[in-house]
């Protein structure tokens, strides 16, 4: 069964392309490791809510934007190793300093509950 890493951050809008060059790093990374695909997206449609809402989770101020990140893994098994791999690899202590505060990255794992698309008739995993 699949599993999923699930990110939420706050990206500077002025750091737009340098956040995408960052993803583009590390995302290599995680399909190198076994992931099966890694999607970033951009806010551009995020309501600020009335109690809660993506700003508020991650403390984004009018110059940022939320972005939501998920990494798409065959299963829990090859995840882990995947991770712990990335952690080991060298490539990931670069001196260069991410183009956001990591202190307010939320993130996740989660093993998928229901799954619809086109032929599929939504039967729980």
């Amino acid at each position: 069964m699949s599993y999923v890493d699930g990110f939420l951050a706050a990206v500077p809008l002025a750091n737009k392309s340098a956040f995408v060059e960052h993803a583009r790093q590390m995302d290599s990374l995680f399909l190198e490791f076994g992931a099966l695909r890694v999607v970033e997206c951009w806010g551009d449609d995020v309501p600020h809510g009335k109690w809660t809402d993506f700003y508020r989770a991650v403390q984004a101020g009018e110059d940022e934007a939320v972005v939501f990140s998920w990494v798409e893994w065959p299963d829990r098994e090859t995840r882990d190793a995947g991770m712990q791999a990335m952690m080991d690899d060298p490539r990931m202590n670069t001196d260069q300093p991410m183009p956001f505060d990591g202190k307010r990255l939320i993130y996740g794992g989660f093993s998928p509950l229901l799954e619809i698309s086109q032929g599929n008739s939504g039967q729980p995993r």
